[in-house]
């Protein structure tokens, strides 16, 4: 497998990096991989700035919603889901 090219968006919340994210997927075949530690648990979409369902289904993205807020989620095995996602994203050619 080749070397990856990845852009990384970074920065506080409600800056305005998933609405750069969007513009990017405009000139480049991209899916989005969140980092954010907040996104992940479902039903807690107030105050994180999770992207619109349209923001989604526009942009392939992935560790949204991928657990309950009662379940202990932790760095080590959000490294090997982010890792497992970018992989599946390279195999895509994204």
């Amino acid at each position: 497998m080749s070397a990856a090219k990845v852009i990384l968006l970074m920065g506080a919340t409600a800056t305005g990096k998933t609405e750069l994210a969007l513009e990017i997927s405009r000139h480049f075949d991209v899916e989005i991989v969140s980092v954010d530690s907040a996104q992940v648990y479902r039903g807690m979409d107030i105050g994180t700035c999770k992207p619109s369902r349209t923001m989604q289904d526009a942009v392939p993205h992935h560790l949204i919603d991928i657990v309950a807020p009662d379940v202990q989620y932790n760095a080590g095995r959000y490294s090997g889901d982010a890792r497992r996602a970018a992989r599946e994203v390279h195999r895509r050619g994204r």
